[in-house]
């Protein structure tokens, strides 16, 4: 055999490489063609088929084709959940233009930096966010609705052709940061396909699945899952916000495999599933972000809906990975919440110079892989900062056990320093959200003039008798006596502060301490 002597590194020729280069507009148009006559998007009593979505796709490419954006131009998004949302984005993905997810809980001056920042060639909004987008200087272009559709009328429904790259942003999702403005993240098509993949083979999703679109879908939480659906031939019912009987009647007409459920609205939902048929299609997985729910409260919506709890952690940056490959059994109200790596990346803990920590001590996760973003749009410092010799550290902080398994400590940038000790909010809050009398809490930090910072908590009860000793009894003996809260305030659980994510604010019970 003849060898060649010939070595080095191989390049491949551009005919090869562009073989290779998909994108998600030209993937779902494939999927449309597989496909034509099966739900592609319901919203209450209006559905279309994917071979609808396609055209409507298309001819709204060609509307923004002719109003001047190309690719690489951002459209502004500014709309509650509704089909039309989701038929920008895949107009835009068809030209390479970026759509801008604006939260539209944002205030004008939000609202005003975040559309600064992406400086938008087309700005598309609902009507009732028009006095909004006025107030910060970016009046709306197109309005959904008749507009839209006047708009669309005549356009051709052909697909208009344009280059698209896979690392061509597709979409820019504001981070819902605790500090600070907003940062950008730049998700591209490369990244979306692969998050679309990893969410079908790290959680066995059917292609031809329901997913219930209900979270906001300005967040990756809907917009991911959403995208990743329509691209593997399955329906998605778009709903606009937590809307309890809606749910429960989703999840009775459609096996649903993975229903979203965030902190805070946890509670109430199992107030209304208790009150339900309980009719239920089959569910594969229920929930997110298990750490920030009471156990009790996990124990009760998977004893309900007979499904797991799934035990994620991923993030705008990132998607599902590092570690969403863990669940909590149907009525188990765990102690532990240990993470499971995802496949499909690499990860590292590391310490403040990047190296590597031992097994048992708290380091920062450094990820890289496939489904990462692109970086934070317009923001250089915040991209050195987060990307470090070739892996893009995300803020949070865990603990490898000897199993493998990674324990969430905390965000790193969060941290109360006492008396020169550090302590991780996440690690008292465990404890107290154990206990079946605590409907949620927080820990926040607070000045003191002989720490430096003390840990006090902000809780709601669903026991008026519990005392705040019986709350700091909770963690006694089970951390470290500095790490003990030096306050408890009870409030209402509507008075804890959340963002669009259930998140609850720590800066504004801050702001509440004084």
């Amino acid at each position: 055999m003849k060898r060649n002597p010939k070595s080095g590194h191989y390049t491949p020729p551009p005919e090869v490489a562009a073989a290779a280069a998909t994108t998600v507009g030209r993937l779902f148009a494939a999927t449309a063609a597989l496909r034509p006559g099966r739900d592609a998007l319901v919203e209450g009593g209006r559905s279309l088929s994917y071979a609808e979505l396609d055209s409507r796709a298309s001819r709204l490419a060609n509307v923004l084709l002719g109003r001047g954006v190309g690719r690489g131009d951002r459209v502004a998004l500014m709309a509650r959940n509704c089909i039309g949302y989701i038929e920008v984005e895949l107009a835009c993905a068809r030209i390479g233009a970026i759509a801008v997810g604006m939260n539209w809980r944002f205030t004008a001056d939000e609202t005003a930096h975040c559309l600064d920042l992406t400086g938008p060639t087309l700005v598309v909004a609902s009507a009732d966010y028009r006095e909004t987008l006025d107030a910060a200087g970016f009046p709306a272009d197109l309005i959904l609705g008749d507009d839209l559709e006047a708009a669309m009328e005549g356009a051709p429904d052909t697909d208009p052709g344009r280059h698209v790259e896979p690392e061509d942003g597709m979409a820019i999702i504001f981070t819902s940061g605790t500090t600070g403005h907003p940062k950008g993240a730049t998700i591209s098509h490369r990244a979306i396909i692969a998050r679309a993949l990893i969410y079908g083979a790290e959680l066995a999703v059917p292609a031809d699945d329901t997913f219930v679109a209900w979270t906001p879908l300005f967040h990756m939480g809907a917009n991911d899952f959403a995208l990743a659906t329509l691209l593997r031939g399955g329906r998605v019912a778009v709903m606009d916000g937590y809307r309890p009987k809606e749910l429960i009647r989703a999840i009775e007409t459609w096996p649903v495999h993975y229903l979203a459920a965030v902190p805070g609205m946890v509670e109430d939902f199992v107030t209304h599933l208790k009150a339900s048929s309980r009719n239920f299609k089959p569910i594969g997985m229920v929930g997110a972000m298990a750490d920030l729910v009471p156990r009790q409260q996990l124990k009760e919506i998977t004893e309900l809906l007979n499904a797991p709890y799934l035990n994620t952690f991923g993030s705008t940056e990132t998607g599902i990975p590092p570690a969403t490959a863990n669940f909590v059994p149907v009525g188990a109200a765990p102690d532990s919440l240990s993470k499971a790596q995802n496949a499909f990346c690499e990860i590292r803990l590391v310490d403040a110079n990047g190296d590597d920590v031992p097994d048992g001590e708290t380091g920062e996760l450094a990820i890289r892989g496939p489904s990462l973003f692109s970086g934070y749009w317009g923001n250089d410092e915040a991209n050195r900062e987060a990307f470090r010799n070739g892996w893009f550290h995300m803020g949070d902080a865990f603990r490898r056990n000897q199993d493998g398994t990674l324990d969430f400590v905390d965000r790193v940038k969060y941290m109360i320093k006492s008396g020169g000790e550090n302590i991780y909010p996440a690690e008292i809050e465990r404890h107290i959200l154990a206990d079946p009398r605590i409907a949620d809490a927080a820990v926040v930090r607070k000045k003191d003039e002989r720490w430096g910072e003390v840990p006090v908590v902000f809780a709601a009860r669903t026991d008026e008798a519990l005392t705040g000793e019986d709350v700091i009894g909770m963690c006694r003996g089970k951390i470290a006596s500095y790490k003990l809260p030096k306050e408890v305030h009870f409030v209402a659980m509507e008075a804890l502060p959340r963002s669009t994510s259930g998140k609850i604010q720590r800066h504004v019970l801050e702001e509440r301490l004084g």
